[in-house]
């Protein structure tokens, strides 16, 4: 016989953490997010996920995880992107809630306290919205015009001033792991699930060191899977803008047909009319065209089903690695 004993588990909440290039970063980071959590009562897993870093990341978070075993490294065969990195790490995760954060420091530890005391409010998505924001000028006006778009073009209520620093509960991200798409938007993926969701304010810091994996080039392409995963407004604006062609190009036709019946005498070459009319149709074509091709080389990147990702190895202590 032995007496029973009552013991209650600490949960578990696990860090997500995108690599691409932060070698600078990455022992700043994670001095950040122990200090962060020591005070906190629960057990904590950081998933740091390589994502085809160049430099010495890998080597840095290797030897992290030699002297703390809460930190996982999967490291990518090569890179995949941004969001496939935090879709990687979701997959791994075991916490009953999940942080997402970047690894550049602008999403300050610190602040994941308080994403985690109202998540134990009831709440499932718990993000952080920017109250300020250290970036430059170019970065502000763009990320601004973004949002104004995404909210009047999506089918869906995305949150203005977030990125993809957030809590999600765990049937959250078991929610998530439905949906197997190659062009992600996390954080409109997150709005679609639905659950109970609510913000913390916060100040977003400058980038600690390095600079950003998110060119001009891969802005562009990250808001264009933002809009075509969520709207069909591009398709529509083909429509109206066609009808709106098509209703002048009738007026043409009516009043060159009266100028031909009222003054028949009165030749008017109209040599530059023409040439402007078939070169602003022809440019509208095209434009028209590359949409319809956004949303063709999307289904045909969904058709091929390939995986998410590659990895060519997890360093864990986790017997299920």
């Amino acid at each position: 016989m032995y007496a029973a004993t009552t013991t209650t588990m600490k949960q578990l909440i696990s860090y997500v953490l995108p690599v691409h290039n932060e070698a600078g970063n990455i022992q700043p980071l994670y001095h950040a997010l122990s200090e962060a959590t020591q005070s906190l009562d629960y057990n904590f897993e950081f998933i740091f996920v390589n994502d085809g870093s160049t430099d010495l990341s890998l080597e840095q978070l290797q030897q992290l995880h030699a002297t703390d075993p809460r930190v996982v490294v999967i490291n990518f065969a090569r890179n995949f992107g941004h969001q496939i990195a935090v879709t990687a790490g979701l997959d791994y995760a075991r916490g009953d809630a999940i942080i997402i954060m970047d690894a550049d420091l602008q999403d300050p530890p610190k602040v994941s306290a308080e994403l985690i005391a109202t998540w134990q409010q009831g709440w499932d998505v718990v993000y952080a919205k920017r109250r300020t924001r250290q970036d430059g000028f170019f970065k502000r006006a763009t990320a601004k015009i973004f949002y104004w778009l995404l909210r009047r073009l999506a089918d869906i209520d995305i949150p203005q001033d977030t990125g993809d620093f957030r809590l999600v509960s765990r049937r959250v991200v078991d929610a998530l792991k439905q949906f197997n798409e190659h062009n992600r938007f996390l954080r409109g993926l997150v709005s679609y699930v639905g659950f109970k969701q609510t913000y913390v304010l916060f100040d977003r810091d400058k980038r600690y060191s390095g600079t950003t994996s998110y060119p001009l080039k891969k802005m562009i392409r990250f808001a264009a899977d933002g809009i075509f995963s969520f709207s069909w407004a591009p398709l529509k604006l083909i429509g109206r803008v066609g009808y709106f062609i098509s209703a002048l190009a009738f007026i043409g036709a009516l009043y060159a047909l009266a100028v031909r019946i009222v003054v028949p005498e009165d030749v008017v070459p109209g040599w530059a009319f023409t040439v402007i009319a078939i070169s602003l149709i022809g440019g509208i074509q095209l434009i028209m065209l590359s949409v319809l091709g956004g949303y063709i080389g999307r289904i045909y990147t969904e058709v091929q089903n390939r995986p998410l990702y590659i990895i060519e190895s997890v360093t864990s202590d986790q017997e299920d690695a």
